[in-house]
């Protein structure tokens, strides 16, 4: 946008809005002339005199001067409009000069005068660079009457020689050329314009190209904020922005995959438990590395979940640490509800079993699954802290997975925060917007990633790989396949970790089809007792109701 034709364009389309506020003039006033003398300076100070002839003069003439003209690429010329005198006669006039956005407005006190107006003033801004280093000098020397000009003639002195003239006029909207104009020739070395004809709020506007140097540049050109300027898909920031989104996506997957992935694990898994044969067509379930329930699920996922929590709680009723009663129910529409009793036993517990235990069957104390959010959510966050240090402990993790996991998501959230101040920096002083929203962009990667940031040791990946086949073996067992008369005791031993693997169901309905008589059931299984009319078919359910009651107690902390 520095050839003078496209100048000229854009100076004309951006004073379109204050050219076209004049107001319809009334029949009988007219401009008779408008004849303006313009000096173009060599510091590129445009001095305008202007001699307005006026048929029959209005109370006051009013002319608005357009101080900005936008270009199509977000940025602005503004003009000063300044050093305004009028005279009439050679007495001096006092006009008023109002300063608006984009427009300088001058008004003239006419009445009653008889002689031709010369309104004066300054124009900074108009010489404007062009590509090539020379310079375009263009102004709408008429602009924003209120009346129709009968005739306009400019002639404009130059501090030297000028390579082209250019002349547009009529509707600011969609100018065409002038009457005639010239420059530069034997008849009219000076530069001449000339239009005729010219109605209320119609404008002539002028243009000479002097050469590189000849005329000092003083256009104020700003940068204006603009959505699209902003987030510009130029080449440059395309490119910038795609690179950085493809180099970030590959940090965050290279940090993933050397930190967050787990170690090679053993050519074969870790065995945890197996049915191990005892006899013809009976096997008999083994748990062989001691890896407790509530520690299965920490393993598989990485968090210490409710799930897993509630599997240690059965875990403990099944090897004896205490008994779960199921309460009666106050109406035949009440909730179920279960109290804990604690049992004497000899058997170690881990650090978390211990606080658990000591929670919801504190040693002389009774403690009801509805009692749970006062009695036992407070403990819960140490039974989780030392439930992680025990995987730690173990060598499945060479560190706490929570710990990592929220160094992790700080990490992310703060690279966030500083990619959307990166982003707002961007948008508001250059046009690499999309630079920051790429910054954004791998910045909730990190986030994202962050949960899968913990990675398991060797020994780790072993244990997970062999929670996966124990995960099979829970799911393909034949069921009806245990030693008998040790089926309560066997299928018990299973059920707590089916209940973090999967596979309850039918390790339930196994036990339920181990009951061969018909007589209530209340006090059969070791460690869960019900009322004198409760059947083992009353197993899956009540079963099923405990899980989801206390999972559902320990979700609400």
């Amino acid at each position: 946008m520095r050839n003078p034709t496209r100048i000229l364009t854009v100076l004309l389309s951006g004073l379109v809005a204050w050219l076209a506020m004049g107001t319809p003039a009334h029949a009988a006033e007219t401009i008779d002339s408008y004849v303006v003398s313009a000096t173009v300076e060599a510091d590129g100070t445009l001095r305008v005199n202007a001699t307005i002839t006026l048929a029959d003069p209005p109370d006051t003439l009013t002319q608005s001067f357009g101080t900005t003209a936008r270009t199509t690429d977000s940025r602005e010329y503004r003009f000063e409009i300044g050093e305004v005198t009028a005279t009439s006669g050679g007495t001096p006039l006092t006009p008023t000069v109002t300063a608006g956005e984009g427009r300088t407005t001058v008004g003239v006190p006419t009445a009653g005068l008889t002689t031709p107006i010369e309104l004066s003033y300054s124009v900074r801004g108009a010489a404007m660079a062009a590509a090539d280093g020379s310079t375009v000098v263009a102004w709408p020397v008429v602009q924003g009457l209120e009346l129709p000009v009968s005739t306009v003639d400019v002639t404009i002195s130059v501090p030297g020689p000028f390579s082209s003239v250019d002349c547009a006029a009529g509707d600011p909207t969609a100018p065409g050329a002038c009457t005639y104009f010239a420059g530069g020739t034997h008849d009219n070395p000076l530069p001449v314009f000339h239009h005729e004809g010219l109605a209320a709020g119609n404008m002539v506007a002028a243009t000479l190209r002097f050469p590189a140097g000849a005329v000092a540049v003083n256009e104020d050109l700003r940068t204006l904020w603009t959505l699209d300027r902003a987030f510009s898909t130029g080449p440059a920031e395309l490119l910038s922005a795609l690179a950085l989104l493809i180099l970030g996506g590959l940090a965050v997957w290279l940090a993933h995959r050397r930190v967050g992935r787990d170690a090679a694990g053993a050519a074969l898994p870790t065995r945890i438990a197996e049915f191990a044969p005892v006899g013809e067509g009976e096997s008999e379930f083994r748990v062989l590395e001691a890896v407790r329930p509530g520690q299965v699920g920490t393993v598989l996922d990485e968090h210490v979940d409710p799930v897993d929590l509630t599997a240690s709680v059965l875990d403990l009723a099944v090897r004896g640490h205490l008994r779960i009663h199921e309460l009666e129910r106050a109406s035949a529409h009440a909730a179920t509800d279960w109290s804990f009793e604690r049992l004497d036993s000899d058997e170690p517990l881990a650090g978390y079993e211990q606080t658990l235990l000591e929670a919801i069957a504190p040693v002389g104390g009774s403690v009801t699954v509805s009692n749970l959010p006062a009695t036992v959510l407070p403990s819960i966050p140490q039974v989780q802290s030392e439930l992680y240090d025990e995987v730690v402990a173990r060598g499945w993790f060479a560190r706490r997975p929570d710990t990592t996991r929220n160094t992790w998501t700080r990490l992310g959230w703060a690279a966030l925060g500083v990619a959307l101040l990166v982003t707002i920096l961007l948008a508001g002083f250059t046009t690499f917007g999309l630079v920051g929203l790429a910054l954004v962009l791998v910045s909730l990667g990190v986030v994202f990633v962050a949960a899968e940031m913990p990675s398991r040791t060797s020994a780790g990946a072993g244990v997970l790989s062999g929670l996966q086949v124990l995960r099979g073996q829970l799911a393909t067992q034949p069921t009806d396949q245990l030693p008998e008369g040790r089926e309560y005791e066997q299928l018990s031993r299973i059920l707590p970790y089916a209940v973090v693997l999967g596979g309850a169901d039918r390790w339930l309905q196994a036990l339920v089809d181990a009951d061969d008589d018909d007589t209530a059931d209340g006090t059969d299984l070791a460690w869960y007792h019900a009322g004198a009319d409760w059947h083992l078919s009353d197993l899956p359910d009540a079963v099923h109701n405990f899980v989801t009651t206390v999972q559902g107690t320990l979700v609400s902390r």
